[in-house]
């Protein structure tokens, strides 16, 4: 996927550089992907972690989120 549009996708294709909207309409910039969040197999944690700001949102692996992917 390319350009400059957000498009569904299921969490578990998310990668970190992804832009990804989540439905509060907070955009995060993946850095990191924590698997199994609170031990659980159904959710991962995506998370932004930079010197600008740090922010996790946790998702259930089957979610579909919005990513915008530039390559």
């Amino acid at each position: 996927m390319t350009g400059d549009e957000f498009r569904p996708m299921p969490a578990l294709e998310v990668r970190p550089g992804d832009r990804v909207r989540m439905r509060s309409g907070t955009v995060i910039t993946v850095t990191r992907i924590e698997e199994r969040f609170l031990d659980s197999d159904d959710m991962i944690c995506l998370i932004e972690d930079t010197d600008e700001r740090w922010r996790a949102q946790p998702v259930r692996r089957d979610a579909e989120i919005d990513v915008l992917r530039t390559e």
